[in-house]
């Protein structure tokens, strides 16, 4: 396939002149204007929230290293955002590599500067790359720090990544110290109706003071932006400071909720030479409605990491010794999914050079942490255990059970699966996998006839199963019961997936571990993923709590060129390749109208093969650390509520959601 980008001249046509005129050197700040998605992952609403964690997150540093005891958050009615610490303050004094410029100055106006790049300053941090108080000076459009240093009160405007004058002392002060910083987005960037959520940074509040069990958090919005008729608004002002740290986060969220163990496992342990700290809290509630939080610096790891490898060994190994000791042989088949699958997990990690997967700190890649975190835990764990033989024999026996219901539903899927092809009727449709057991097993559920056959091809015919759709399926939430069972479309998936529907759904029936949806890279392939996903929330919503629901992310470009390929997402990241990996280089640039004109080679290397993939899983809990969501059945209700707006039969709510929402739309495709 060619690229329009680059097309051949003739003989008469003059090319353009190319010389060094033509190369832009950015400098100072430009390169964050320029690329912000470089730096906070888009312009969104996620991104513009991202803005006050990095400024927030320095706070945290402070508080952690032991030298504030105080944060105060507040969001004006004009939609300014104030942090303000009562720690050391930003130094202000002369630069020695920059004559003439503040150190303040210097950290607010370049990139990859600050006190965090060693361990001098804060022994561990989650600012790590010097990026994040210059990114937010880029990306604002007014801002002002003052600092309180040695009894002397100083300030400093700057605008878009600009000082707007010097730094300027305002005099002595008494009884005050610490950093200030104001800051208002600039609509250029975030666009004019980009506005902060009071009830998303009151939860990131009260979660970081969960995180830090030694800080004071001090809550204030205006008035005007709290809606009085939500329940579940924020209040205009609210203190936080939780003593025990991640166990009053545990306690709130399991309400009056009965645990399987008497009391939960928590603790906090030094690791050995100052090589860090970690606090955690489990419990095993009754109803088996768990949830898993972990943390690196009080960043939050949504993706996990070694960290939560070495809490998963440790719980695994630990348990099974008791086991012996006890003389139980059927402890043999425990996993650590086994026990911690239902489980409410909490764990927390301070480290000196965190290393985190991507700018965004998702998942923390330190391999010795598994070490530091499987040692320290697990000797906890053993005392604990032997403190209350009682609840530990209550914990094995869970755990045994568990093992067992997997192994039962392991060797039946052994015998569904060897008469699965005789009983599902799906002539020309389902091309399923060969392994005689739905463990590691998946079926892709594909847009589109041409693109199940590049599927069928590209597929690992052991695993991997598809089933192409015709078309858009039905839209369960509006259609009747008569419509929805005569539907051929619905009746192919549930006959594939071996399960009923509704109150006939059973998850043991499942004849495959994964269930992917894989549709186009565009708007109708995101609106037939919507009615797939809003289908089986709807008649199967075993699948979506169980985490068995997924979606496929298929590239949407495929750039070449200087002797290798690269595969976008999106636009964003393919402007970001060709900053990098193919930057001042000839390119040809090629955009997948579908997954149907994907040869098999590039839509397995992409899109199917399990080591180069990238997955989305569908889930109802909010991953955030708030004891509110983190409830499944407030989760479910509120689930309900927003399927129910946008793909119900009232068409009025659906333009009310337009209408509260349209200021966060970007980069329409239309």
């Amino acid at each position: 396939m060619s690229s329009d980008l680059f097309k051949k001249t003739s003989s008469s046509e003059t090319a353009p002149e190319y010389s060094a005129k033509d190369i832009e050197v950015l400098e100072g700040l430009e390169p964050v204007r320029k690329r912000p998605g470089m730096y906070i992952g888009g312009t969104d609403e996620n991104a513009l929230h991202h803005l006050v964690s990095e400024i927030f997150d320095n706070s945290m540093d402070e508080a952690v290293a032991g030298h504030a005891s105080r944060i105060e958050l507040e969001l004006t009615e004009e939609g300014n955002i104030i942090i303000t610490d009562n720690g050391r303050g930003i130094p202000v004094d002369q630069h020695p590599k920059y004559p003439g410029k503040s150190a303040l100055e210097v950290i607010l106006t370049t990139l990859h500067s600050g006190g965090k790049f060693s361990n001098k300053a804060y022994a561990t941090s989650g600012g790590l790359h010097g990026v994040g108080i210059s990114v937010v000076n880029a990306l604002s459009d007014q801002m002002y720090i003052e600092v309180a240093r040695d009894k002397t009160l100083y300030r400093q405007d700057y605008s878009r990544g600009l000082p707007q004058g010097p730094l300027e002392n305002l005099g002595a002060v008494s009884n005050r110290r610490g950093t200030t910083v104001c800051f208002h987005p600039d609509a250029e960037i975030f666009g004019p109706n980009a506005k902060f959520r009071p009830k998303r940074l009151y939860r990131m509040a009260r979660s970081k003071a969960y995180l830090f069990k030694g800080v004071e958090i001090r809550w204030k919005c205006a008035a005007e932006l709290i809606d009085e008729n939500d329940e579940s608004a924020p209040p205009k002002e609210d203190t936080f400071k939780f003593p025990n740290g991640l166990l009053d986060f545990l306690n709130a969220a399991l309400e009056d909720r009965r645990t399987i163990t008497a009391a939960p496992f928590y603790g906090s342990v030094e690791f050995p030479n100052n090589e860090g700290r970690a606090e955690f809290a489990l419990a095993w509630p009754d109803d088996e409605q768990g949830f898993g939080h972990s943390y690196c610096n009080t960043i939050p790891t949504a993706q996990g990491g070694t960290h939560e490898s070495g809490l998963r060994s440790a719980v695994s190994k630990s348990l099974k010794n008791f086991a012996e000791l006890s003389g139980n042989k059927k402890a043999g088949n425990i996993t650590a999914d086994d026990i911690l699958g239902t489980a409410c997990v909490l764990l927390s990690v301070f480290i000196p050079d965190p290393q985190f997967q991507g700018q965004t700190k998702d998942k923390l890649t330190n391999s010795n942490v598994t070490r530091l975190v499987d040692n320290a835990i697990r000797d906890h764990f053993d005392n604990w255990l032997a403190s209350d033989p009682v609840s530990a024999g209550k914990l094995l026996e869970f755990a045994i059970e568990k093992a067992d219901t997997r192994l039962r539903r392991r060797k039946k899927d052994d015998l569904k699966r060897k008469s699965a092809t005789k009983r599902l009727r799906l002539p020309g449709k389902l091309s399923d996998c060969s392994s005689d057991s739905a463990e590691g097993t998946e079926i892709f559920i594909v847009e589109g006839d041409s693109a199940g056959g590049s599927a069928k091809q590209a597929r690992d015919r052991k695993t991997q199963a598809i089933l192409p759709l015709r078309g858009k399926i039905l839209n369960v939430i509006s259609a009747t019961g008569d419509k929805i069972s005569a539907n051929q479309e619905i009746t192919n998936i549930a006959q594939a997936l071996g399960v009923g529907l509704k109150k006939n759904f059973n998850l043991d029936d499942l004849r495959y571990e994964k269930v992917i949806i894989m549709t186009d890279a565009d708007v109708d392939g995101a609106h037939i993923a919507s009615l797939l996903i809003a289908f089986f929330y709807e008649q199967m919503p075993g699948l979506v709590e169980s985490g068995r629901l997924y979606l496929a992310l298929p590239p949407l470009f495929r750039i070449s060129g200087a002797g290798k390929s690269e595969y976008a997402r999106d636009e964003a990241h393919k402007d970001e390749l060709l900053e990098t990996d193919f930057k001042n280089r000839k390119v040809e640039i090629s955009r997948f109208k579908g997954l149907g004109e994907m040869m098999p080679k590039q839509l397995k290397e992409t899109t199917m093969d399990k080591d180069t993939r990238s997955l989305m899983r569908v889930t109802l809990v909010d991953p955030a650390m708030d004891p509110e969501t983190s409830n499944l059945q407030k989760a479910v209700k509120k689930t309900e509520s927003l399927i129910d707006q946008l793909m119900g039969k009232k068409a009025e709510l659906r333009f009310q959601f337009i209408q509260e929402n349209a200021s966060f739309a970007s980069d329409l495709d239309i």
